[in-house]
């Protein structure tokens, strides 16, 4: 059976001057939950979230919360993103293991591996689920697909952009990644970047069924309408 699709509010792309108000906009358009970019400018060349911001949030909506933590040492923050209230936290594999030659500076981008450090990335998966929360991994557009943890966790975000900024133009690439995970995979599948309605069909017919969407959704005239096109590609 097809799953439903799901639509993340990114709130990376909403009026941080009146958040409150995008975060009811949204729920009345009919997201699912909202996506929350914690970036340390180290993994990614941004500076965003921390847990703080996380915990006002969570004040003002009862959807999911999850955390996409793009930060050195993740495994360091779990706790206080957990207790600040996010449902799921989402980790990068590319923290765990040897990063290649042309990302081992702190000012090299994008962050990527090719031998994953399993038994750390399990611990952590492990770690986020002991505070009950879902765990997920993401893996970034340069970086294989991680099949050997996915037993230890509630979902797999696919990144079709570079992280660390919004607006980016969606790389094909990711495609084959959802593709291979529709077909061995059972929790969540997610994709992350460049969503708009073209992009999220190539994603939905690939296999994503959670569409996270951050300058579509919040530079269109109508939130409803995006959520509700969006949740037709079903």
């Amino acid at each position: 059976m097809t799953k439903p699709i799901e639509v993340s509010a990114s709130i990376l792309a909403a009026d941080f001057s009146n958040l409150e108000k995008d975060i009811k906009r949204c729920e009345d358009a009919g997201v699912a939950r909202f996506h929350i970019d914690c970036m340390d400018g180290h993994f990614v060349p941004n500076l965003t979230i921390g847990p703080v911001i996380v915990e006002a949030i969570r004040k003002h909506t009862k959807l999911p919360l999850e955390t996409h933590l793009m930060i050195e040492h993740p495994g360091d923050y779990i706790e206080s993103y957990a207790k600040a209230g996010a449902d799921i936290i989402q980790i990068q594999v590319e923290c765990y293991g040897q990063r290649r030659a042309s990302s081992l500076k702190w000012n090299q981008w994008p962050k990527e591996i090719d031998q994953v450090d399993i038994a750390a990335l399990r611990a952590d998966l492990k770690k986020i689920r002991s505070f009950g929360k879902k765990a997920f991994v993401v893996i970034n557009p340069g970086t294989a697909l991680c099949e050997e943890v996915l037993n230890d966790c509630d979902g797999v975000l696919i990144m079709s952009v570079n992280p660390g900024f919004a607006g980016q133009k969606f790389m094909p690439e990711a495609l084959p990644k959802l593709k291979r995970l529709n077909e061995i995979f059972k929790g969540d599948i997610a994709i992350d970047g460049g969503v708009n309605a073209q992009t999220a069909l190539l994603a939905v017919s690939a296999g994503a069924h959670v569409l996270i969407t951050a300058s579509y959704l919040f530079g269109a005239n109508s939130l409803t309408d995006v959520v509700k096109s969006l949740k037709d590609l079903a």
